[in-house]
């Protein structure tokens, strides 16, 4: 799209062509960046900022910590709750007890498609409610206690 073309209506065919790439390849998980649409379209961010809103409207796409759009599949189910009750998930769901080692920051991370500073403000709330002990930098940080379903957030 060239720089003399009219914004109006820019950033709906920047969303239609979004969306035939997502319909393209049904493996695509995660959009483009703002910074990647604006070089490959030659657009301002606010017209591809308004590009995002048209495929979040649609409910073709939803935004993610960090800045970034993941694409939404009809009929894929995802967890919306906070990270810190998703990561206390894990302690129940894998059956760990009191005193156990718990995952790393780093595989926390890849396991939820999340940054390691993210983990690491979910962990300080989950160490904050007492469910995991610090292990500080080094260390392995161990399960203090397992939530019930009542006390779960």
């Amino acid at each position: 799209m060239s720089q003399s073309a009219s914004a109006r209506g820019t950033y709906l065919k920047v969303a239609e062509a979004i969306k035939a790439r997502i319909e393209a390849d049904p493996e695509m998980t995660e959009l483009p960046s703002a910074a990647d649409l604006m070089r490959d379209y030659k657009i301002s961010r606010g017209v591809a900022l308004r590009a995002f809103g048209v495929l979040q409207r649609d409910g073709v796409a939803e935004s993610v910590p960090g800045g970034r759009w993941r694409v939404v599949r009809v009929g894929e189910r995802s967890d919306r709750r906070p990270l810190d009750q998703r990561i206390a998930d894990i302690i129940t769901a894998d059956g760990l007890e009191a005193g156990e080692a718990f995952l790393s920051a780093s595989a926390l991370a890849e396991r939820f498609g999340v940054s390691r500073p993210t983990v690491a403000k979910a962990l300080e709330k989950l160490e904050t409610a007492g469910v995991l002990a610090g292990g500080g930098q080094g260390k392995v940080r161990t399960v203090r206690a397992v939530p019930t379903r009542e006390e779960r957030f």
